[in-house]
């Protein structure tokens, strides 16, 4: 009696040990994880942008693949934490438009990942040279407001559960770039001269906006410095085009800027393409970058 006691009693637990391990496995499975979407983005303004059409989502995690002060992608290499990021992502919002050149290689590796394209749709620049299109297009408010817009569209359709929150997000986001595109114009509209020379091929897209007229740049690329004939070379335009603008970018040395200042007698200022920022989830970052853009052009053009 004691022996079959004892079996019944072993049994009980066996099965309630059964019960309690299906139990859990049937938590993990069909439980709503509180980080149902990883959206990951490429750098710091599709952060940024993304920023602002992911509010008050919840169960979104928003993460930037690179640092916030990394700049550029033009010749970013993926390490194996970046991999690792997109690994754990079901999003990955890129600009496109070929800032992102290792974007194919994660898809090969990663066909499940969604991939937005921001500037998809936008009409591109042709870069000078052999160089492809310019993929700066977030520079502009008025491509920035499309990129917010595509990103809000394709995020609705990927996750429908959510689309109208993102849709309001971009709605609310899109009237305050409007606002500022509107100062904008106010603030430049009413300038003469629209000469300009700029630190490197970030701003084509802004200056066709705001109808500025870029006559030279510093650097092509960032990083490369001009030759003694190159520098020579603007010296000379920025003299025969009466240029009133010399503009470096707060990423980048100015030594070069610098050099044109001092043998041309223009003052250096700085105009700021967004792409370093602080890893503080500003949302407002973008609009207040354009803000000191705005400022700094009036003070230099005016």
């Amino acid at each position: 009696m004691h022996s079959k006691s004892f079996k019944i009693i072993t049994g009980i637990l066996f099965v309630s040990l059964v019960i309690s391990a299906l139990g859990i496995h049937y938590h993990s499975v069909n439980a709503k994880p509180e980080n149902r979407l990883t959206v990951v983005t490429s750098f710091y303004p599709m952060y940024l942008h993304t920023l602002n059409v992911i509010k008050d989502v919840k169960g979104v995690t928003l993460r930037n693949l690179t640092k916030p002060q990394t700049g550029c992608l033009h010749d970013y290499q993926l390490t194996p934490d970046d991999l690792k990021t997109l690994g754990k992502a079901r999003v990955f919002v890129v600009n496109g438009a070929g800032m992102e050149a290792f974007l194919d290689k994660v898809l090969q590796q990663m066909p499940q990942l969604k991939v937005i394209e921001a500037s998809r749709g936008i009409p591109l620049i042709k870069g000078d040279g052999e160089e492809g299109d310019n993929p700066h297009v977030w520079v502009s408010i008025s491509h920035a407001i499309q990129q917010v817009k595509n990103i809000g569209s394709q995020l609705a359709e990927i996750d429908p559960a959510n689309g109208t929150q993102y849709r309001k997000n971009a709605a609310v986001y899109i009237k305050k770039l409007e606002a500022l595109q509107q100062k904008m114009h106010q603030g430049l509209d009413g300038i003469d001269n629209r000469n300009i020379i700029t630190f490197h091929e970030a701003f084509p897209y802004f200056a066709k906006e705001f109808n500025l007229n870029i006559v030279a740049v510093i650097e092509r690329e960032p990083g490369s410095e001009p030759s003694a004939q190159e520098l020579a070379k603007t010296i000379k335009i920025v003299k025969a085009a009466k240029v009133k603008g010399l503009f470096a970018e707060p990423q980048y040395p100015a030594k070069a800027a610098a050099t044109i200042a001092r043998e041309t007698g223009l003052k250096l200022s700085f105009l700021d393409p967004v792409v370093t920022g602080e890893a503080d989830g500003d949302s407002n970052a973008y609009l207040k970058v354009m803000e000191r853009n705005l400022k700094s052009l009036q003070e230099a053009l005016q």
